[in-house]
């Protein structure tokens, strides 16, 4: 109401704008001041009652009618106070029935337009100015918790939410309350607590944290808001040449809605207490915050950007496996997995991302289309390379390197020096056999300009539901068993399989390690390449698009497939196996774990259950992610272990629930998946388990068709089961 006068007595030029012809006119002039003193009526008549109304709040309500319009008075019962009903709002004070709504009849029409504009304006400003002090849980136990959002950038604002903070903490004493309580003490409360504890924690904390790690520079004398800073979104916006790349203000829009619950922690992958505890999403959204602070200060000092900013962001990037398992239990949906994601987009971009040999290496396997550069890569990598590990992991056992088998993982606030990142790399060997050919070079189906179609020799076509197969990199470049068991079932199953033209990959881990723009490169020649095939085989059919991985199902979800296959479904190979009631025929005395991907590709029923009913037994879930989360096993091992320390004791749990002991015999029980690079990953934990792994698909063929299915099935495939159409 003060800004609305102050407006209403000054010039209002905004009043002249729609009748610049006449505004010089004394009927203009006349007609202007008229409005402008019953604008100054209306709010000087709002603003005597709503005075009214506060001196006289304890009032008994029936002895104060003329306060009160003719609702409100129906509304009185007996005893009330005008605060009794204000707290029921039977008795409101309404800012724009009372005084907006007036102002706009006396400011009509399309010539006031830029007043009313004006006036509205003034509202916002205002309201955006009041201070609200939210009580968080504690009311009743005596300990003061209160929150007061302010907008940095307003100094006034500032001083005004100090002076509350004081009435608070005055009242609470005065009512026998806890400054401080469940959550300690913050830089705003510990100005207000007693001498006399602050002293004897101060006592405390030197004798248990000598060297000031925790909490480093807080919950001392002297450490309250004198030297706190937070910079303003508002006052830098226009001046931080930072933001004009838009990507670190949508960072700060990933995370500003955090509410610090810790909700996020039980679920997330990298937060491991015993090793670590500074890594769940929580703790990473507050360090996200504080390197976006860091970089918008440097922007307004005008002092550059400090690599160590780019340090600390990378390190927060490495610090997560991307499986989105965060979201879930959030209050306000922050995905930190998608957080991650767009952090190493800004390192890339910026030049600023870590370079890490093996994670170069694995991207450019899972870049490469030529076979012959497969083969080459696939043999060096994956078969030469897993016996280096092995070898190394030997070597370093028996120098004694690699300690205790059950010690508790070390922090990685930093990366390891390269001495550290070897051992760590060779600490679980990699129990694991790579076929020696991918199943397209083994069926002849390597051409990239050519659409093979696989289905039974002896199955009348008519019969034959089509299908088609997206294998992803780990089913066919790495584990190409899973690919060749996946289309032995579907052969099994009666459906006529379409597979894409050569070797592809979904696009998933390059968008994952930051490289976006390669990734949405992938994923366009891929739709594109898909709606090609779909045009050359318009005479099938195809309404199930499946897939044998997880990343692949959560990439390939943004492919639009309904447009590309009209009507299609998008499913995981062992839901549809599920559907058409394909089985093992028998599971034998074996028992039954089930890894459950942190990117599970069974979107439409549940896993464990899909995971039963394949099996025909009873199987057993094991929680927490196997470690290998991509190419974060060859970039981070030293993180990848506190991940596996999780991973080996659901393990063992498990054992022990279904065969009584922590570690299996030959034979006694064995580890299954639906993701293959967590077959790579749960390989490392065969020696401290017994487990042997396998994907529950490869078992499914092992079971039914017996030892040897392999080259059976190729030569039968190779006997007429492969139609090969130009693209």
């Amino acid at each position: 109401m003060d800004a609305m006068r102050d407006y209403l007595d000054g010039p209002m030029t905004e009043a002249r704008e729609g009748i610049d012809d006449y505004a010089d006119s004394a009927e203009a002039i006349a007609i202007l001041d008229a409005k402008k003193s019953a604008a100054r009526d209306a709010i000087d008549r709002a603003r005597e009652r709503w005075q009214q109304i506060l001196d006289a709040l304890d009032s008994p309500a029936d002895e104060r009618p003329d306060l009160l319009r003719d609702k409100e008075r129906l509304a009185v019962r007996q005893g009330d106070t005008l605060l009794d009903m204000m707290l029921r709002r039977d008795l409101v004070q309404s800012f724009r029935k009372e005084v907006t709504a007036r102002l706009y009849e006396i400011f009509a029409g399309q010539d006031m337009a830029p007043v009313r504009k004006r006036l509205d304006s003034i509202h916002a400003e205002i309201r955006d100015e009041r201070l609200f002090v939210a009580l968080h849980m504690h009311a009743g136990d005596g300990n003061v918790h209160t929150n007061i959002p302010v907008h940095s950038s307003n100094y006034a604002m500032l001083q005004e939410a100090d002076r509350i903070v004081d009435r608070i903490m005055d009242l609470a004493r005065s009512l026998d309350g806890a400054i401080s309580g469940e959550h300690g003490i913050g830089l705003t409360k510990i100005q207000y607590l007693d001498p006399a504890k602050l002293e004897a924690f101060g006592r405390y904390k030197a004798q248990v944290d000598p060297e000031g790690h925790f909490n480093r520079g807080k919950l001392l004398a002297g450490s309250g808001l004198d030297g706190a800073y937070t910079p303003s979104l508002r006052l830098v916006q226009q001046e931080a040449i930072i933001l004009e790349e838009s990507e670190l203000g949508a960072l700060n829009d990933d995370i500003k809605h955090c509410l610090r619950c810790g909700k996020c922690k039980p679920v997330c992958m990298t937060h491991v207490p015993r090793a670590n505890l500074l890594y769940s999403p929580r703790n990473k959204i507050l360090g996200t915050g504080l390197i976006i602070e860091a970089f918008l200060y440097e922007e307004q000092t005008r002092r550059g950007l400090s690599s160590r900013h780019f340090d600390e962001m990378n390190d927060v990037a490495d610090h997560c496996t991307v499986c989105h398992k965060c979201e879930n239990p959030c209050p306000v949906n922050i995905d930190f997995g998608e957080v991650t994601a767009r952090m190493r987009k800004i390192l890339v971009d910026r030049g600023q991302k870590r370079k890490n040999p093996g994670t170069a290496a694995a991207l450019a396997f899972l870049n490469a289309t030529d076979p012959r550069a497969i083969r080459g890569l696939r043999t060096c990598l994956a078969r030469w390379g897993f016996r280096g590990l092995n070898l190394g992991h030997t070597a370093a056992r028996r120098l004694g390197l690699l300690g205790s088998e059950t010690r508790t993982p070390g922090a990685t606030s930093q990366p390891p020096g390269l001495g550290k990142q070897v051992v760590e790399m060779v600490r679980r060997p990699m129990r694991v056999d790579v076929p020696k050919e991918t199943f397209r070079s083994l069926l002849g189906l390597e051409d990239r300009t050519q659409v093979p179609i696989l289905s039974s020799p002896d199955k009348p076509e008519d019969d034959v539901e089509s299908v088609f197969y997206f294998p992803g990199c780990g089913s066919e470049r790495l584990f190409s068993d899973i690919g060749l068991a996946t289309l032995a079932m579907l052969v099994e199953a009666g459906a006529q399989t379409v597979l894409p033209p050569g070797y592809l990959c979904c696009g998933y881990p390059q968008t994952s390690a930051g490289l976006a723009a390669r990734g949405h490169h992938i994923t366009t020649e891929n739709r594109v390449l898909f709606h090609r095939v779909a045009t050359t085989l318009n005479y099938l059919d195809i309404k199930t698009v499946l897939v044998s991985c997880g990343t692949c199902m959560d990439q390939l979800l943004k492919y639009e497939f309904e447009k590309i296959f009209p009507g299609c479904r998008l499913l995981d190979i062992h839901e549809y196996l599920m559907e058409k009631g394909i089985v093992m025929e028998d599971a034998g005395a074996v028992k039954y774990l089930y890894h459950d991907p942190c990117h599970s590709p069974m979107k439409t029923y549940n896993p464990l259950e899909v995971a039963s009913a394949l099996t025909g037994t009873g199987v057993t879930l094991s929680d927490r992610c196997c470690g290998e989360a991509g190419t974060l096993g060859t970039a981070r091992p030293d993180i990848a272990n506190q991940v596996r320390f999780r991973k080996q004791e659901e393990l063992r749990d498990g054992l022990q629930v279904v065969i009584g002991k922590p570690r299996a015999e030959a034979g006694e029980a064995k580890l299954l998946t639906a993701c293959p690079a967590c077959q790579q990953g749960l390989a490392k934990y065969a020696d401290a388990t017994g487990l042997e792994t396998d994907f529950i698909v490869v078992e499914m063929a092992r079971k039914r068709l017996g030892e040897g299915w392999q080259g059976r099935f190729v030569e039968r495939m190779r006997a007429g089961g492969i139609e090969k159409v130009l693209l």
